[in-house]
């Protein structure tokens, strides 16, 4: 059943996109309940306690607006994530343990665009108590894409082009400023310092997948979660899914998919850490039936980052690994250790 699933507002000011009827399920009447049953009592005034020293509980959804925050806030705040490694944004519902830690934080950071939708309604309900921000929110409409088949909605993935979640950690520098206005230049100095690491890996990533033979551009991946990507580096991108994850690859997709595959002379697809790849070993089959053989190129971060601790826990680590193992496996030229020579040898 088909549910109105509403954008939530961007912090302070209202939320000026669309709407789509999408296939999300929106949290139940008992996380509802719980929200509201723990959050009597008035708030805490925004940086009353910078002063102090306290470290600030700083909650984020993913893990790679967590990493972007962590940069930014560095020893000012105890900065937890809520999805792991390998978890599936779009589907993921919140738990009993979820609850309590939005609950107990002092600022919440999520990605936005639609991408938690299954946690909208926890997120409405903890902004009235604290500050709640959705890192895209300052991402200027007109560097949005709006696939067809997702009219209504705007691509969520944009940690795919480094530029732009270059600007959503920057979005992060300003709210935490705000939020804690005496420790404003320490915020803003993180971030200039990570402003240039992420500098650093966008032209990597310009300049590996720009060495992929032009015919062979074409990224073959698990679901959409690389048109940004595709747009910033100049990749023909083709997910066998939507942008959600939730839709659901039909006979008619696949099909045409092989088919470009077998035009183009495509050599290796995909899979993603967060998705399950059945669909890419449909292409597989689908192609050799056609005497075209192509084998798995990688597996790729979409949705989730690495293992924590690890380099690829990290978005840097994350992006570096992604263009590397792709330039990689379409004849691109790049380093097997990547950027930084910190990649794990596993693919």
């Amino acid at each position: 059943m088909d549910y109105m699933v509403h954008r939530l507002r961007y912090s302070e000011r209202a939320d000026v996109l669309k709407y789509k009827r999408c296939r999300c399920w929106v949290p139940g009447f008992v996380v509802v309940v719980a929200i509201a049953g723990c959050l009597g009592g008035s708030s805490r005034a925004i940086g009353e306690d910078s002063a102090g020293g306290r470290a600030f509980k700083v909650v984020c959804t993913t893990g790679m607006v967590a990493d972007i925050v962590r940069h930014v806030v560095g020893e000012k705040g105890d900065v937890v994530g809520i999805m792991g490694t390998g978890v599936d944004p779009h589907l993921y519902q919140a738990t009993r343990a979820d609850i309590g830690k939005l609950i107990r934080a002092d600022i919440v950071f999520y990605s936005g665009l639609m991408l938690e939708g299954k946690l909208s309604d926890a997120l409405i309900k903890v902004g009235r108590k604290r500050p709640v921000h959705a890192v895209t929110e300052s991402i200027d409409e007109k560097l949005l894409l709006e696939p067809p088949e997702f009219a209504g909605h705007f691509d969520p993935h944009l940690w795919m082009d480094v530029s732009l979640w270059k600007k959503c950690a920057a979005s992060v520098a300003r709210a935490m400023a705000d939020f804690d206005s005496v420790n404003g230049d320490y915020y803003r100095g993180n971030y200039q310092r990570y402003a240039k690491k992420l500098d650093a890996l966008d032209a990597y990533a310009r300049r590996v997948l720009s060495s992929i033979p032009e015919r062979s551009r074409v990224l073959v991946t698990a679901h959409d979660a690389f048109n940004y990507m595709g747009r910033a580096y100049g990749m023909d991108v083709q997910g066998i899914q939507g942008i959600s994850t939730e839709s659901e690859a039909g006979i008619d997709d696949l099909i045409g998919i092989v088919d470009l595959i077998v035009v183009r002379d495509v050599k290796a697809v995909f899979v993603e850490t967060s998705v399950s790849r059945k669909n890419v070993e449909s292409l597989i089959e689908g192609a050799r039936s056609r005497g075209h053989e192509i084998v798995i190129g990688g597996s790729l971060f979409s949705d989730a980052m690495g293992a924590p601790g690890s380099y690829e826990g990290t978005y840097i680590g994350m992006i570096d690994h992604n263009v590397t193992v792709i330039a990689r496996a379409l004849g691109g030229d790049a380093p097997e250790r990547g950027m930084s020579g910190k990649l794990s040898m596993r693919r």
